[in-house]
């Protein structure tokens, strides 16, 4: 590695203010009078979508031939890290062969609201699963020796607006969970690039927002690359970069750069600052090129062949009824829908790949199968195509089984803008509520990004959600089609019976300036659990075509510090006749809590492939951080000492086993007593709850009642313990008859106070 501090006292002031911007839409400025190169960044994160010529962040200009895998929604059902590693390694080698050396992804931004038009790009509703999933996407693109750009920090959560909408969000939520998504990733994985949001995060701009970019990125959670900007989202650049965003993309045509220039020279800006950004790029740029692989090759079709099998494995299987699935090669189908013969298999955007080739689910069917095809539907336009819907009526009354390949066609979801409703597109609805009259056995295959209302989910004996699989999606629906492998994937993010349903549906998208968080921490399973809400299919869903039975969960301990891990196991058996895999998703809940919690929280899970009558044992460990929220008044997370389940689930709604661990704190909340302090905390304070008790069976409070009398009926002990849990301890003043005086009130808050110093 070259010696960067030597080389950037080597530039002149013009250069390291060049180096802060790109050069052209993709690449980063050399400075050919020091021999610095330059650098190829591209868009990803599910394909190399990697454009030679004039370029643009939407894909109007054409990118190269190139393979699209299944995209974020789709990845994140696999629920599974080898996966996300393989995937990411083949980017990584893709990148290599085309000298490309950053990789723009993953996304990992919460799904908020299922209207988000990009989320089909997005991991999960739940911070751990989009930050584990991220984790691994990192690690096997970097494996390569290529970067990658984590995005988008943060709170980018909608398209309306995005380059000017305020999120105004408290404190607990930003960090519990959206930062959180982000934090496990970067401090795990180690991006080489994190990419700012457009918008403004609680009044500041993404791109310069000193509290994102330095105080938590780099300060708390120790970052050590460069922060690029979204494609023109720098609002002020100088601020910008004082503020920690060090590379601004695509070129500004030295507009900005003229600014960083007049900035130092006026002493508005330390020119420390911008050698410090230049360094942190420089590094990155030199890192790219000396991990350059000359050998590398692009194969095309292998890599067509890996998505094929990718997408087999994020295919979730929503509904079997009877066993409807898998299907018999002997049996006539009646194949319905455009997206069997012309699949929706990617978002548009930013991270439209320009795909070599695309497998249909019609281009798989062998010679000599009895079937018959009709297209259904157009998804140019949301019309009722009466032919067309009379065809396939036909079609599926003379058909053993009807499979129709339906979801939302381009212009309903993609990058820019936000869905307007969660409907699929009428004319689809109707084809299946006609099928369905005629034809008993119907299996819905659904491409989507994002949940969609099932209004005929009662008609249908099959659903498959394929979400957005990659090229290869046609393959992989035929190979869960016909058994020939078993759907493993589980849902990332709940399915609501409407849209209205929603935490975010009253505060989505926002008003012209800003948009309230006001649902707080309960986003997606968070809130439906919480008010036991009927969904149409919870978070962690997903079926198989085996069975699975859980037992033996252990815990290695009954009671731990927050500092310890607790390790749990469980045993997992292949109770049916088909090999399969199953995710095994591990729940926390705090049993009391004087924070308003989640019923349960995702805080681990995994992956197992099982043969039939095959039994494994599945091992976690569990950190500090599964028991803790974000506590305000700390800035940082916490756990309140008691009593945890720790619990195994098939989703957040189905519970198979739980186990307690009490959990005490080597950290307590109250650093200081005073007279406004409730009794109830400081009783439940370890270091001081001997000094209240004493205070209280010497008369502290009295309120004049008499054991056995008419008093102790109106006021219990019971109830007097109640009232006492949020009276300040200032009370004992009046409720003492005299006997507690201020001075001695001081004297026991003294003495507290140095039992906590201590």
């Amino acid at each position: 590695m070259k010696d960067l501090k030597k080389l950037i006292s080597e530039m002149t002031l013009e250069e390291k203010a060049g180096i802060c911007s790109g050069a052209d839409f993709w690449h980063t400025k050399a400075v050919e009078r020091l021999q610095i190169p330059d650098m190829m960044m591209s868009d990803g994160p599910h394909g190399l979508r990697k454009q030679d010529l004039e370029g643009d962040h939407l894909g109007v200009n054409d990118s190269i031939k190139a393979v699209c895998f299944p995209a974020g929604c789709a990845m994140a059902s696999s629920f599974d890290r080898e996966l996300l590693h393989r995937v990411g390694e083949t980017l990584g080698k893709e990148c290599q062969a085309e000298n490309v050396g950053v990789i723009l992804g993953p996304a990992v931004n919460i799904k908020r609201s299922p209207l988000c038009g990009r989320n089909f790009e997005y991991y999960s509703e739940d911070p751990y699963a989009a930050s584990e999933i991220a984790t691994a996407h990192i690690e096997g693109v970097q494996s390569q020796n290529v970067g990658t750009s984590i995005k988008h920090f943060c709170l980018n959560n909608q398209e309306t607006r995005r380059m000017s909408i305020s999120a105004e969000v408290d404190e607990r939520t930003m960090h519990e969970i959206y930062l959180s998504a982000f934090e496990g990733a970067v401090k795990n994985a180690k991006p080489w690039t994190v990419m700012c949001s457009y918008n403004r995060i609680n009044g500041v701009f993404g791109s310069e927002n000193q509290e994102t970019l330095t105080d938590i990125l780099r300060k708390r959670w120790g970052y050590e690359g460069f922060v690029v900007s979204d494609w023109s989202a720098v609002n002020d650049r100088v601020p910008g970069l004082k503020a920690g965003l060090d590379l601004e993309m695509p070129s500004s045509f030295g507009e900005n750069d003229a600014l960083i220039v007049e900035a130092v020279k006026k002493g508005e800006l330390d020119e420390a600052v911008v050698d410090q950004a230049v360094e942190r790029i420089l590094n990155i740029v030199y890192r790219a090129q000396e991990g350059r692989k000359e050998n590398a090759v692009f194969d095309r079709d292998a890599d067509h062949e890996l998505a094929r099998e990718i997408a087999g494995e994020t295919l979730v299987l929503l509904k079997n009824e009877d066993h409807i699935l898998p299907l018999s090669k002997e049996q006539k189908l009646a194949v319905i829908g455009k997206y069997a013969k012309k699949p929706r298999f990617q978002g548009g955007g930013s991270s439209h790949i320009n795909c070599h080739k695309v497998t249909a689910f019609l281009d798989c069917l062998e010679e000599g199968m009895d079937y018959v095809y009709a297209q259904g539907y157009d998804d140019d336009r949301d019309e009722i195509n009466e032919q067309m819907i009379t065809e396939a009526v036909e079609a599926a009354k003379d058909a053993a089984v009807a499979v129709i390949f339906a979801g939302l066609p381009d212009n309903f979801e993609s990058e820019g803008y936000d869905r307007k409703h969660m409907r699929m597109p009428d004319c689809q609805n109707e084809l299946i509520r006609r099928v369905t009259e005629v034809q008993k056995n119907v299996i819905v295959i659904l491409h989507n990004g994002s949940p969609v209302e099932m209004p005929w989910i009662s008609e249908v004996k099959g659903v498959i959600e394929a979400y957005l699989g990659g090229q290869a999606v046609g393959g992989a629906e035929y190979d869960v089609l016909f058994g020939r492998i078993n759907p493993s994937g589980k849902l990332s993010e709940t399915f609501p019976l409407k849209l209205s349903d929603n935490p975010s549906y009253l505060n989505f998208p926002g008003g012209q300036d800003t948009v309230e968080y006001k649902e707080g921490i309960f986003v997606g399973y968070r809130y439906y659990d919480f008010k036991e809400m009927d969904v149409l299919f919870p978070f962690g869903y997903g079926l198989s075509y085996t069975d699975f039975a859980y037992s033996n969960l252990k815990l290695d301990k009954e009671t731990m510090k927050d500092s310890d891990t607790l390790t749990v196991s469980v045993d997992v058996t292949n109770t049916g006749k088909m090999a399969g895999k199953e995710v095994v998703e591990v729940y926390v809940r705090d049993l009391e809590s004087s924070a308003v919690r989640p019923v349960r929280e995702l805080k681990e899970f995994a992956k197992v492939a099982l043969e039939p009558g095959e039994t494994k044992t599945v091992t976690f460990a569990l950190s500090k951080r599964a028991f803790a929220y974000y506590e305000p008044k700390v800035h940082d997370f916490y756990v309140e000492p008691g009593d945890f389940l720790v619990e195994i689930g098939r989703s957040s709604r189905d519970i198979v086993l739980s186990e307690k661990v009490t959990v005490t704190g080597t950290y307590l909340l109250a650093d200081h007593y005073d007279e406004n302090s409730l009794i109830g905390d400081a009783m439940r304070d370890e270091r001081v709850s001997d000094i209240v008790k004493a205070l209280m069976e010497n008369g502290f409070m009295d309120f004049g009642g008499s054991e056995g009398g008419s008093g102790s009926e109106a006021i219990s002990k019971d109830m007097m313990a109640a009232m006492f849990e949020y009276t300040p301890l200032r009370s004992g003043l009046s409720f003492s008859n005299g006997r507690l005086k201020r001075a001695d009130l001081q004297e026991v808050l003294k003495k507290m106070n140095e039992r906590i110093k201590k």
